[in-house]
């Protein structure tokens, strides 16, 4: 319970002075972030959370199915049809693209036969959410529809990567990662892997569709209230979590998928009717922060692989960069535009959730590759929240300055022949 008291004490603390901390890129997970590395780092912490468990493995699978949930349901479905191309060079080009690229660096820093490690690293990484510089889809210095298209980036990607992941684990567990009963080849692991994406997809269209509409019906029809429609939606991503377990599928992909077919419906209900499990997944990502402080100290206790952090910033920089650069060639948008949303790809709380989850599945059997993966999950995410949290604001003000230069000035004379 003193990890529940020193937390929340955390949180109630920064939401005080959470204006003044702002202006020093101080959010809220650099705040709990750095409340978790003081308050378990040294021989005898003064908070110890177990994170090896099967029960510590379901919690976070929960928290992300209710944050895979929020992501779905808050894309804006009129700018994913204005920016449509936009989003299918980010998504459909440049992710793939991404991905293979921090494969091939993954595989060239730590060289091995089971390229699997390699793929695992990258879909640990190459999600991207906006929590390190959450302060950018509010900083008005920035047009209304690039921070829209890097919202709906980062609510998708992660949804995306997710089954990636799950292969990837399941790939490099039948490949020699783990030992394994002898009755288990590596085509039974993969093809469990596979029937556990099925069965999410049928298990969240099963909630996500019929629980929409149910909601969509009863609203209409005056049969229930705003605050019975809030608690209704937060069932939802929990409904289609213990749905999909119960038929042997993923929890928190079948969330996504139910987020996914709940959207259209939820354009019939009151705007403020998902603002509750919107804030129950802000603070469910805020104690994942806290964890994360622990997982810093983890991390940084013992041997240190150096190549970790070659990985990390090439997954930063390179890996991030240079993908969605090329994918945004013929787009018409000006080379600030491209620059812009090529670097601000923040790592946050997908790689966390990820990392964590190949943490507790590899740790048992083969601890060495387990610190590894938490090793270049902490230190992207620390880097991205220093990189990322930190160069946004000079940033968003240059890209200001320019876009007024560009502007023409009112009553100004133009030369017609220019």
């Amino acid at each position: 319970m003193i990890a529940l008291v020193v937390s929340m004490g955390t949180l109630f603390a920064w939401s005080l002075v959470a204006g003044r901390l702002t202006r020093w890129s101080v959010t809220a997970p650099v705040a709990m972030t750095a409340a978790g590395v003081a308050l378990t780092v040294g021989p005898h912490p003064l908070v110890r959370i177990m994170l090896t468990t099967s029960d510590a493995e379901h919690a976070v699978e929960i928290i992300l199915a209710v944050l895979l949930f929020v992501d779905a349901t808050a894309v804006p479905g009129q700018l994913m049809h204005r920016q449509r191309a936009l989003l299918v060079r980010l998504l459909v080009l440049a992710l793939p693209l991404t991905f293979g690229v921090a494969v091939l660096a993954g595989a060239l820093l730590f060289p091995t036969p089971n390229w699997w490690l390699a793929a695992l690293f990258a879909a640990v990484t190459v999600p991207i959410d906006l929590a390190p510089a959450v302060e950018l889809i509010r900083d008005v210095r920035l047009p209304s529809w690039l921070r829209g298209v890097l919202t709906v980036e980062s609510g998708l990607n992660d949804g995306i990567v997710a089954p990636l992941f799950l292969l990837c684990l399941a790939g490099f567990e039948a490949h020699g990662g783990v030992a394994h009963a002898a009755a288990h080849t590596p085509s039974d692991d993969l093809g469990d892997a596979l029937d556990a994406l099925l069965w999410a997809v049928v298990a969240g269209a099963l909630v996500g569709k019929p629980g929409g509409w149910l909601l969509r019906r009863a609203w209409l029809a005056e049969w229930t209230r705003a605050a019975a429609l809030r608690l209704g939606i937060v069932a939802l991503p929990l409904m289609a979590y213990a749905l999909a377990i119960e038929l042997h599928g993923n929890g928190f992909v079948a969330a996504f998928v139910a987020g996914l077919f709940f959207t259209p419906a939820s354009r019939a209900l009151p705007p403020e009717a998902p603002h509750l499990l919107e804030d129950i997944g802000t603070l469910l990502s805020l104690a994942l922060w806290f964890v994360f402080g622990q997982l810093v100290t983890q991390a940084f206790t013992g041997a240190f692989d150096a190549r970790v952090v070659a990985y990390a910033f090439l997954s930063l920089t390179v890996v991030r960069i240079a993908p969605v650069l090329l994918c945004l060639v013929g787009s018409g948008l000006s080379r600030a535009d491209r620059l812009l949303l090529a670097w601000l790809g923040p790592r946050g709380l997908a790689s966390i959730v990820f990392g964590l989850l190949a943490f507790i599945s590899l740790a048992p059997e083969d601890p060495h590759t387990a610190d590894l993966m938490g090793q270049v999950m902490v230190m992207t995410v620390l880097m991205s929240l220093v990189l990322h949290g930190l160069t946004y604001g000079p940033l968003a003000m240059r890209y200001d300055r320019a876009r007024r230069r560009a502007e023409p000035v009112p009553g100004a004379h133009q030369d017609p022949d220019h």
